[in-house]
């Protein structure tokens, strides 16, 4: 049995459409049925359940899955102790981010990486939290970058910098003259919210609620950008890494203060899967991180 046949399912799988497998492999999707069924025969098992407009993965697809994943991570990683003996910096770097480091923190890193390893190209996916451990366990990304990462299963995680967290506000709001702020003087405050399941929501309701601090939620986003609008139409504040809004501080949109307060951190990391090889590309990659993180602690 061909590799490809394996990553045809993982594929499928993915996509939930034979019509998108069959673009992304070049091939029709009367040949991405049958060779499905083919795998079917073989095993003398019912990997998805065909519905009219859509199917599902059955439960011996589930452990094919996972095994056809495996398999295919072997076979890449032939090539990949290839490069590592060569030592060569070069290929595709597939990297998963959360929306906030991709957008803010990223770009820079990118840049200086670019210039470095230009045999390297990067591919950028953006995602929730979630979605990220998800693509490096599925070896849909070679690396993913998180806040507040956190250990799970099949996954290393490695923390390489840290943001500093600040409250926000709009011009003229009460608190925009001033240039720092105890965490009690945000009680009561109209404040705008990440949404519940993100880490650093959750991470910031333990803050508040160590210092005590019951503030008036008027709106739940998923990503800073939008958490930023959100602050300057209600004319509220809310807690942000500093990076993520130097741009709107020099222009004046909003207004930044500094929390009197220990460890207000927001830690970033590296998640990568435990059984995956490093590449040249990915070793490098972590060190600059590292590299640039220092930096920005310093």
């Amino acid at each position: 049995m061909q590799v490809e046949t394996f990553k045809l399912f993982c594929d499928l799988a993915e996509t939930g459409s034979f019509s998108e497998t069959a673009e992304r492999n070049g091939i029709t999707q009367s040949a991405v049925s049958q060779r499905i069924k083919a795998l079917e025969d073989q095993y003398d098992v019912l990997l998805i359940e065909r519905g009219r407009k859509n199917f599902a993965v059955t439960s011996e697809g589930d452990v094919f899955l996972k095994t056809a994943r495996d398999i295919i991570d072997l076979y890449e990683g032939i090539r990949t102790r290839f490069h590592v003996l060569r030592d060569r910096v070069e290929g595709e770097l597939k990297i998963s981010t959360v929306y906030s480091i991709g957008f803010h923190e990223l770009p820079p890193i990118l840049e200086v990486y670019r210039k470095r390893f230009s045999d390297v190209k990067p591919v950028i996916h953006y995602r929730r939290a979630n979605q990220v451990y998800a693509d490096v366990l599925a070896s849909q990304a070679d690396l993913g970058l998180v806040a507040y990462p956190q250990a799970r299963k099949g996954v290393e995680v490695e923390t390489v910098w840290k943001d500093k967290l600040v409250v926000i506000c709009p011009p003229g709001h009460d608190l925009a003259e001033e240039k720092s702020v105890a965490l009690k003087r945000l009680n009561g405050q109209r404040f705008v919210s990440f949404e519940p399941d993100l880490p650093t929501r959750k991470a910031l309701d333990e803050i508040l609620k160590e210092a005590g601090v019951v503030v008036e939620e008027v709106m739940e986003f998923d990503n800073i950008e939008t958490v930023k609008q959100g602050v300057v139409i209600e004319k509220a504040i809310s807690i942000v890494p500093r990076d993520s809004v130097q741009r709107e501080i020099q222009s004046g949109a909003l207004c930044q203060i500094d929390i009197e307060a220990k460890n207000i951190w927001r830690p970033l990391g590296i998640v990568r899967r435990r059984t995956k090889a490093i590449t040249p590309a990915m070793r490098e990659f972590i060190a600059l991180l590292k590299e640039l993180g220092r930096d920005k602690e310093a």
